[in-house]
C-alpha cells in the first residue's frame, strides 16, 4: 500500500499507533502483556531425567525457585525481551502464602489434567496495548490450596472438575475485586492503576505489592552481567525505584504513598529447597517470608536489589475501593508523577480503545454482541506471551550448572537441536498451554488478523522461519513433543489472514503471501514424503490435534500392529493442497511463473481426491456407501483391511477440501487453464473430483473438492441431524449416536471402547485434559462453516438441504453456516432464561457480563469445558459475530476500501493503488 494511502484516510489514534510501529517510526509494542502466567511445570524448566515436568518444578517450589526461560506472574507485564518485568502480589492475611502466580493443578493431580483453579478476567486490550484492563477475583477467606487438591485426586475421569467456587470460599461475596489498568503516556512510559473493592459485607485487609523485577539471566552464564534495582531518596508520598539494565538501560518506577519498599533478589532459595547454602541472604521469596512471616530480615535493608515491592496495606470497608496508582517510565526525576495528566492519559487511552473497536465493529451487531467481541479480543491479546527456548543450550546444560541428565540427549524434543526461540508469540492460554502450538497459533493468527493484521502475519511466518522449522521442512508442533504432528492448516491461516486484510484495511502485503508460500513448499514436501505409507495419496499424519477422538492412540503404535490410512489425515492434506493452489493462484496473477506451481498442485489434489473416494485394488474404500460416511481403515499385518466405524469428525473434514476458482481467474491465467482442460478431457478418472467445464456453477464457478453434490447430501444428513453431529451450539466431535451404540473393537483380549461423551474425558490419553469424543470445538466449526460458504458459492440457491435433518425445513448452505453461526455465538449470549450457556447453569457470584472463553463446550449445553482461557481457539467467535452482522446488514461499509472474495482476481484498484 502506497505511504500516502494513510494520509487520505481517518485513522483513530490506535490506528496512527499501529501505522507507526509498522513502518517503524516508533515502537509502541516494547511493552505489553507479555508475561507468562505459568512459567513452573513447563518443559522448559524441566530439568529432570526423565522428563516429568510437572514433578521437577510444581507450584510449592515457584516463589523460592528461580527460573531459567521466562517469568510468571498476575496481570503482569514485561519488555519484549522480558528483561523487566512488573506483576502484582496480595495477601488477605489468611492465606499461607504470599499470592504471586495463579495457583491450578498439575498434570497428575487433576482428574482431567492440568486446570487453574482462580478467577480472572480479561476485560480491555488494544494492539498497541497502549490500553490494557484486567480483573482478578481473591478470596478473602484462606485460599483452599490442600483441599482444591485433595479433593480432584479423589475424583476419579468420570466425575467434574472440583472448582475453586464449590470450595465455598467465595460464599457470601467475601472476596475482593482487583482491577490492573496499564495506560502509554508514550512508548516508554506507563501508568498503571491498580483498585481494590471489597465485595464482602465486612471490613477486610489487604496487602498489595505491586512487584518489578529482572529475569534472572546471570546464573546460568559465568561473568554475566547483573542488572539492578535501587531505591532513591524522595520524600512521601511518592517512593521511586531505579532499574538499570545493561541492555534495556535505565527506567524508574514510581509509587505513590507505599507503606515501604521491600529489597530482594532474583535468586534460588537453596536452603528452603535444597537444604543447601544461598549463593545470597536475600532470595526470591523474600516478600512471602516477610510479609506472610514476619521476617523482616529476608529483605535487604540496603534497598537494593533485583526484585522490589512496593508494599501498601488497607483495610477497605464493604463496598469501597482502594486505588493505587505507579508510574514505570524512562523519564528521571518527574516532578510530580500522578498529577492531573495521569488521570487524562487514563481517559483519553479509554475513549481511544472506544474508538478503535467502534469503527472495527460491523453496523448490525448488538450491544452483547460488541461486549462478547470486545471481551474475546481482550483475550487475544492478554494471551500474548514472551517464549524463549533454545533447545540446543537446553539440551546441553548451563555452563554456570550442573550437565544434564544423558538421557536427556536421546529424549524428548532432542531431534529438534536447532530449534531456537525468543518471541513475542500468541499463546491458546498463559496457565495450561503457556506454549505456542501449531493449528492453534495459525487460529488465532485469523482472529486477530481482524484487529492486528502486522501481528497476525508475524505470527504465521515466525512458525516458517528457519529457527523454527525443522531443517525436514516439519513445523514444530508443540512444547511437549514438538515431533508430533498438528493438521496442515498453515496455508489455510495465511490465505485468510492475507485476504482479511485486504477486505479490512484495502492492504495487500503479496511479500508476506509470497514468503510463507514458499516455505510452506518444503513443509507440503515433508508431508507428502514422511506420512504416505504406501505411495497412495492416503496419509498416516498421527494423532492430527484431535487428542482421543479414535478407537487408539494415532501417534502411537497399534496395538493391533499394521498402521491406519486416516481419513482425516488423507482430507487435511487435499485441503492443504488447495490452499497451496489458491495462494500460487494468487501470487500467479503478478507473476505468471506460479502458474506451473498452481498446476501441480492441481494434479496432487486430483489425485488425493481420488484416493480418499476409490483407492483401488483389494483396499477398502474409505467411504462407507452403505452409512454415506468416512471412515478411517485400519490395515493389519495379515494384509486384512477393517473400516473403523466411529462416527466423528474424523469423516466431517473431507468436506473442508474445497475450492472454486472464479472465470476472470481462469482467463487471466492461460496457462493453468489449459493444464486444467488437460486433465479433464484426458483423466475421466480423475475429473470426478473437479466440475465439468461445461457445467460451471454459480457466476461460471469451477469447483475443486474431495466432496461431490451426492456425498455433500449425504453426510449433511448426519451433520445437520440433531440426534447426531448438530447440537444446540454447534458441530459435536462425535455423533451422539455412540450414545446408543458405543463403537466396541477388541484385539489380544483388550475391549477397545468410543462412546459419545459430551463433557470431560474419560479417558487418559494425552494427559486426559482435553476431548474429542462429543464436545464441540471452535476450530473445526469455524473451517466447516468456511467450506459451506464455498460450496454455496458454487452450487447457490439451487442446492438445498433439510436443517435439521427431519424437520421438513430446507435452508441453502449459506443459509446453514448461518445456522452453525449462530448456534456457536449462543454459548456466550444470555438465553431466553436469562442464563449464559457458557457457564453451564454454574453460579458464580460474579457480574454475568464476565465471560470466560474455553478450550471446549459441552455437546448437549454448550457449557464451558478445559482450559478456561483458551482464548486462542474460540476467539474465532469474534469472527462469526462479524460475519452474522455483516449479513445482517449487508451495506455495512467496512473501515477501508473492501478486498476481493476467495476465488476472484485482484484489480489495481482492490490493491489500493
Amino acid at each position: 500500500m502506497p505511504a500516502s494511502w494513510e494520509k487520505k484516510h481517518f485513522m483513530t489514534a490506535e490506528e496512527q499507533r499501529l501505522a507507526a510501529s509498522r513502518t517503524r517510526q516508533a515502537h509502541w509494542r516494547r511493552w505489553g502483556p507479555y508475561l507468562s502466567e505459568r512459567q513452573w511445570g513447563t518443559v522448559r524448566e524441566d530439568y529432570s531425567e526423565n522428563g516429568t515436568a510437572w514433578d521437577y518444578l510444581p507450584h510449592d517450589q515457584a516463589r523460592s525457585r528461580a527460573y531459567r526461560w521466562g517469568e510468571d506472574g498476575i496481570a503482569g507485564i514485561s519488555d519484549n525481551h522480558q528483561y523487566l518485568c512488573f506483576a502484582v502480589a496480595l495477601w488477605n492475611e489468611a492465606d499461607p502464602i504470599l499470592k504471586e502466580r495463579l495457583f491450578g493443578l498439575s498434570g497428575s493431580e487433576g482428574n482431567h489434567g492440568e486446570d487453574v483453579k482462580e478467577y480472572y478476567f480479561y476485560l480491555d486490550n488494544l494492539p498497541s496495548h497502549a490500553y490494557m484492563k484486567y480483573l482478578y477475583k481473591y478470596p478473602q477467606r484462606a485460599f483452599p490450596y490442600a483441599e482444591l487438591v485433595a479433593e480432584n485426586r479423589r475424583r476419579g475421569r468420570g466425575a467434574p472438575e472440583f472448582e475453586l467456587v464449590d470450595t465455598g470460599v467465595f460464599a457470601d461475596d467475601r472476596y475482593f475485586d482487583v482491577v490492573v489498568e496499564y495506560a502509554k503516556a508514550s512508548q516508554e512510559d506507563l501508568l498503571i492503576q491498580i483498585s481494590v473493592t471489597n465485595r464482602g459485607p465486612e471490613e477486610k485487609p489487604i496487602h498489595l505489592l505491586p512487584t518489578l523485577w529482572f529475569r534472572n539471566t546471570w546464573s546460568w552464564q559465568p561473568e554475566s552481567p547483573r542488572p539492578s534495582l535501587r531505591g532513591l531518596d524522595a520524600e512521601t508520598p511518592c517512593r521511586c525505584v531505579e532499574a538499570d539494565h545493561p541492555i534495556l538501560g535505565k527506567r524508574w518506577l514510581y509509587c505513590e504513598g507505599p507503606r515501604e519498599l521491600l529489597f530482594t533478589e532474583n535468586e534460588t532459595n537453596n536452603e528452603r529447597l535444597f537444604g543447601a547454602p544461598n549463593r545470597s541472604p536475600y532470595v526470591k521469596d523474600a516478600f512471602h517470608a516477610c510479609v506472610v512471616d514476619g521476617q523482616t530480615g529476608a529483605v535487604n535493608p540496603e534497598a537494593v536489589g533485583t526484585k522490589v515491592a512496593a508494599h501498601y496495606v488497607s483495610t477497605i470497608r464493604p463496598g469501597k475501593t482502594k486505588v493505587v496508582r505507579l508510574r514505570l517510565s524512562n523519564a528521571a526525576d518527574l516532578a510530580d508523577p500522578f498529577d492531573s495528566d495521569f488521570e487524562m492519559v487514563f481517559r483519553e487511552r479509554i475513549e481511544e480503545a472506544d474508538a478503535f473497536y467502534q469503527r472495527l465493529a460491523p453496523a448490525g451487531l448488538s450491544e452483547e454482541e460488541r461486549q462478547i467481541q470486545r471481551q474475546a479480543f481482550a483475550g487475544m491479546l492478554w494471551n500474548k506471551q514472551y517464549y524463549h527456548f533454545v533447545v540446543e543450550q537446553w539440551l546441553a546444560g548451563d555452563p554456570a550448572g550442573p550437565p544434564p541428565p544423558a538421557e536427556r540427549r536421546r529424549g524428548r524434543n532432542h531431534e529438534w537441536f536447532h530449534l531456537y526461540n525468543e518471541d513475542i508469540l500468541s499463546m491458546p492460554d498463559k496457565w495450561e498451554y503457556p506454549w505456542f502450538a501449531a493449528w492453534d497459533l495459525a487460529f488465532h493468527a485469523v482472529s486477530l488478523a481482524l484487529i492486528d493484521p502486522d501481528f497476525a502475519k508475524s505470527q504465521l511466518e515466525l512458525l516458517t522461519r528457519e529457527w523454527y522449522m525443522h531443517p525436514n521442512g516439519q513445523i514444530p508442533a508443540y512444547e511437549w513433543q514438538f515431533g508430533d504432528v498438528n493438521p496442515p492448516v498453515h496455508a489455510w491461516a495465511t490465505l485468510e489472514v492475507y485476504q482479511i486484510e485486504q477486505q479490512i484495511y484495502g492492504r495487500t502485503d503479496r511479500v508476506f503471501l509470497e514468503r510463507v508460500f514458499q516455505k510452506l513448499l518444503l513443509n507440503f514436501t515433508w508431508w507428502v514424503n514422511r506420512k504416505d505409507a504406501e505411495g497412495k495419496n492416503v496419509f498416516q499424519g498421527g494423532f492430527l490435534g484431535l487428542d482421543n477422538i479414535g478407537v487408539f492412540d494415532r501417534s502411537a503404535r497399534l496395538p493391533t500392529g499394521g498402521h491406519i490410512d486416516q481419513c482425516d489425515g488423507t482430507s487435511w492434506m487435499g485441503m492443504y493442497c488447495l490452499n497451496m493452489l489458491a495462494i500460487a493462484i494468487e501470487l500467479a496473477l503478478e507473476n505468471p511463473a506460479y502458474e506451473d506451481i498452481a498446476s501441480k498442485f492441481f494434479e496432487h489434489f486430483l489425485y488425493i481426491a481420488d484416493a480418499m473416494n476409490h483407492i483401488g485394488g483389494e483396499d477398502i474404500e474409505l467411504w462407507d456407501e452403505e452409512d454415506g460416511f468416512y471412515y478411517d481403515v485400519l490395515h493389519l499385518e495379515d494384509d486384512r483391511h477393517l473400516r473403523l466405524k466411529v462416527r466423528s469428525l474424523v469423516g466431517l473434514i473431507p468436506l473442508l477440501a474445497i475450492e472454486t476458482l472464479g472465470p476472470q481467474t481462469l482467463e487471466r491465467l492461460p496457462g493453468f487453464k489449459r493444464r486444467l482442460e488437460w486433465f479433464i478431457h484426458n483423466r475421466p478418472d480423475l475429473r470426478q473430483n473437479v466440475a465439468c467445464m461445461e457445467t460451471p456453477g454459480v457466476g461460471a464457478h469451477r469447483l475443486l473438492a474431495i466432496v461431490n453434490r451426492d456425498k455433500l447430501r449425504q453426510i449433511l444428513g448426519r451433520l445437520l441431524d440433531e440426534s447426531e453431529f448438530l447440537s444446540p451450539h454447534g458441530i459435536r466431535a462425535i455423533s451422539r449416536c455412540h450414545a446408543r451404540e458405543p463403537y466396541l473393537f477388541e484385539t489380544d483380549g483388550t475391549l477397545h471402547r468410543v462412546d459419545y461423551e459430551p463433557a470431560e474425558s474419560s479417558s487418559g490419553l494425552f494427559g486426559g485434559n482435553s476431548n474429542w469424543r462429543g464436545p464441540v470445538w471452535f476450530p473445526v466449526n469455524y473451517l466447516l462453516i468456511g467450506a459451506l460458504q464455498r460450496f454455496y458459492r458454487y452450487w447457490g440457491d439451487s442446492f438445498q438441504i433439510e436443517c435439521p435433518t427431519g424437520t421438513g425445513q430446507y435452508q441453502t448452505l449459506d443459509e446453514v453456516a448461518a445456522e452453525l453461526s449462530r448456534r456457536l455465538v449462543s454459548i456466550f449470549k444470555t438465553d431466553p432464561q436469562g442464563q449464559r450457556p457458557v457457564f453451564g447453569g454454574t453460579h458464580l457470584p460474579f457480574q454475568p457480563e464476565l465471560l470466560l472463553f474455553y478450550e471446549y463446550f459441552h455437546g448437549d449445553n454448550g457449557a464451558g469445558i478445559g482450559a478456561s482461557h483458551q482464548t486462542g481457539w474460540t476467539g474465532l467467535v469474534a469472527n462469526l459475530i462479524s460475519q452474522l452482522a455483516t449479513r445482517r446488514s449487508p451495506a455495512t461499509v467496512t473501515p477501508h476500501p473492501p478486498g476481493p472474495k476467495r476465488g476472484q482476481p485482484l484489480s489495481h484498484k482492490g490493491r489500493g493503488e
